[in-house]
């Protein structure tokens, strides 16, 4: 298995998901992320598709967007990426209480 295209595969769904979640268009989150607004439907629609592998500085701005963790773009494992969304997003006594129950549940 080729590790590279592996990791594109998951972040090209990733970003796909994610950008569908928000609702906007390719256009409008390339113009978000700082990419020219010429080509940055194009951009992201080759982002999207593996054409083009972006930087982590644009994956980093492409999550600030999407208000993702970097981490959610390259979860192999479904679950692990919602399971990301839902720390991400949660207060701080929550993340805290989320991480004591799996402290728990594995010790």
């Amino acid at each position: 298995m080729n590790t590279t295209n592996h990791y594109n595969d998951i972040f090209c769904r990733r970003l796909k998901q994610a950008r569908a979640a928000s609702g906007l268009s390719q256009k409008h989150l390339g113009i978000a992320a700082g990419i020219d607004e010429f080509v940055a439907s194009t951009r992201i629609n080759r982002y999207e598709k593996g054409v083009h592998e972006p930087g982590m500085e644009i994956v980093q701005k492409l999550a600030e967007v999407l208000q993702v963790p970097l981490a959610y773009f390259y979860a192999e494992d479904d679950g692990l990426a919602e399971l990301t969304l839902l720390y991400a997003s949660a207060k701080a006594e929550k993340r805290s209480a989320l991480l004591e129950y799996a402290k728990k549940l594995f010790s």
